[in-house]
């Protein structure tokens, strides 16, 4: 349980083809603590329809950032 915590969008992208990568901070101070805890992440996304079919999260976000270039460079 977290007292205080909040997720900030640093990036958000749209590579076209259907793809979209975002990166994000989850950060959290946990109940009774003095103490914040901080994730920083990726989403990789692909769409159909207006819809999302897929999402691939990435702690690291070069990682991602290759393989949503990757899915839109396939997605052509």
């Amino acid at each position: 349980m977290y007292e205080d915590f909040e997720v900030a969008l640093e990036e958000v992208n749209n590579l076209g083809n259907g793809v979209t990568i975002l990166v994000a901070v989850q950060r959290g101070r946990p109940a009774g603590s003095s103490g914040f805890a901080e994730l920083r992440y990726a989403a990789v996304m692909t769409w159909a329809d207006g819809l999302i079919e897929r999402i691939t999260f990435y702690t690291d976000i070069d990682e991602a950032r290759a393989a949503a270039e990757r899915l839109a460079e396939e997605r052509g």
